[in-house]
């Protein structure tokens, strides 16, 4: 198996000074090239998971290896793709996906072939010259994505890099990571609120139960025909996920709401946003 998650646990200190159990005896295995969504309650260590992953941080008990390497640092075999695009506004979008070429000290021309090669895979060849501001939000985020596979990585990690767009980009944006992915063969971590966005991305959906996070469910999702699901084999996979789902945001209710709370079995349905955000 390429990536293995053994026996994962991981703790933060509150303001309190009292040590919260984050994520707890997390196991899951990955195959190269596949793609993962993980889907859960708010706060409950999915991005942890992901960094932990990209090695920006460790966990207290269990290790995390790719390809039989254990994981203790960051490495370019893993890149992160953050919600928001982060990148330099002083540098012209030719230059933000060079960058980290550059700093590998790769040749100028060198390194200009390649970011070409993959502004052209995110449809933004036109643009090479253009500077941050003068872009849409759903092409700050194809840049950043752009300047992640550049890098030629084994696994992009994704921490809901579309959920500050409208639904008409995040549309665009999956059909276009799609293709990336199937071009490309690179493995995707993919972390979101987005029910429907794991269920048209994704070959598996991790269901992670509330805090402490623990893996409460692995769904496979019916493999595409033609490259389109039929709409009643997507509305299915969501009400799986949804039904798995509901006591856990039954308890992120109960907790912040305390005595206030009111909730009714069966309250949770399909809304087109399919954001799982939206009930808690």
């Amino acid at each position: 198996m390429y990536l293995t998650i053994d026996n994962v646990t991981k703790h933060f200190v509150n303001e309190q000074k009292q040590k919260v159990k984050v994520l707890d005896d997390i196991n899951l295995e990955v195959e190269k090239g596949s793609f993962v969504s993980i889907v859960g309650p708010s706060g409950c260590g999915k991005s942890t998971l992901l960094y932990l992953i990209a090695g920006l941080d460790q966990p207290d008990n269990g290790d995390i290896h790719v390809a039989g390497n254990k994981v203790n640092k960051p490495g370019p075999d893993r890149v992160v793709v953050f919600q928001e695009a982060g990148l330099f506004p002083w540098l012209t979008v030719l230059e933000n996906v060079t960058y980290g070429l550059k700093l590998k000290k790769m040749s100028a021309a060198k390194a200009n072939e390649k970011a070409l090669e993959v502004l052209k895979m995110v449809h933004l060849s036109k643009y090479v010259h253009s500077y941050p501001h003068q872009l849409s939000g759903g092409m700050k985020q194809r840049v950043a994505i752009a300047r992640a596979l550049v890098m030629e990585p084994d696994i992009l990690l994704m921490d809901e890099p579309f959920s500050a767009l409208d639904e008409q980009t995040r549309m665009v944006l999956h059909k276009e990571l799609l293709e990336i992915w199937r071009k490309t063969k690179v493995t995707i971590f993919f972390v979101t609120h987005n029910i429907r966005e794991a269920v048209l991305l994704a070959e598996r959906i991790v269901v992670f139960a509330t805090r402490p996070g623990k893996i409460k469910e692995i769904i496979a999702v019916p493999a595409m025909r033609d490259g389109v699901m039929p709409d009643s084999v997507t509305v299915s996979t969501e009400q799986k996920v949804l039904s798995i789902l509901q006591e856990e945001i039954e308890k992120v209710l109960k907790e912040e709401m305390g005595n206030d709370y009111s909730f009714k079995t069966g309250y949770l349905h399909r809304y087109d946003s399919g954001d799982m955000g939206s009930h808690i």
